[in-house]
């Protein structure tokens, strides 16, 4: 039987210069394991909530998966939810969440399952560009005046945005031979304490 993942770009919304990753995954993947692979990939640390917002392909009805915060939430636990049901096509695209307060969003677009080659790896980051923005920097907006300020040692937030970032910050640096991607189930113990 021939061994296969899943391949998606994931492209950060309302920055330049673009950022986005291209990602490999295995396909028996569920949406929690694809949100650590896009944490990973990008670079943010998972402090924050996060949802993908889908649409089912067999009623066209919109979804909403990630962790739901109490038993009437109609947020589908990611966990329980495989990707294979919902990205059946190239093309296919979601919208990912995270930090609902600074409100990064990402397109996730799935551009096919992919026969692997003996000993090639499921999963593995394959290209991207672009750094990824600092945790809290208060979104696409806050991220944007980062920029401005740390480029211009006569911006007023120059001192204060440095020394918040602990030196220089790159916003052109990515290296996918770099990324490491967490075990989701380890991710999950951490997080709950429980078992997938």
């Amino acid at each position: 039987m021939p061994r296969l993942a899943h391949k998606y770009r994931i492209e950060l919304a309302g920055v330049k210069p673009l950022i986005w990753r291209k990602i490999l995954v295995p396909a028996d993947y569920s949406f929690w394991d694809l949100h650590v692979a896009i944490q990973d990939a990008m670079g943010w640390l998972d402090y924050h909530l996060h949802e993908f917002t889908v649409k089912d392909p067999g009623t066209g009805a919109t979804a909403r998966i990630g962790i739901p915060e109490t038993e009437d939430d109609d947020v589908m636990a990611g966990w329980e939810i495989p990707v294979a049901g919902f990205f059946q096509s190239p093309e296919t695209a979601c919208e990912y969440s995270y930090d609902f307060g600074d409100d990064w969003q990402h397109a996730v677009i799935f551009e096919g399952a992919v026969e692997l080659d003996p000993g090639q790896p499921d999963l593995a980051c394959i290209a991207g560009e672009g750094a990824c923005p600092p945790e809290d920097c208060g979104g696409a907006h806050g991220y944007a005046t980062l920029l401005e300020a740390i480029s211009d040692p006569e911006h007023e937030l120059h001192a204060e945005l440095t020394e918040w970032l602990g030196g220089a910050f790159d916003a052109r640096r990515f290296s996918a031979s770099e990324v490491v991607f967490d075990d989701p189930d380890e991710r999950w113990q951490l997080a709950f304490g429980g078992a997938t």
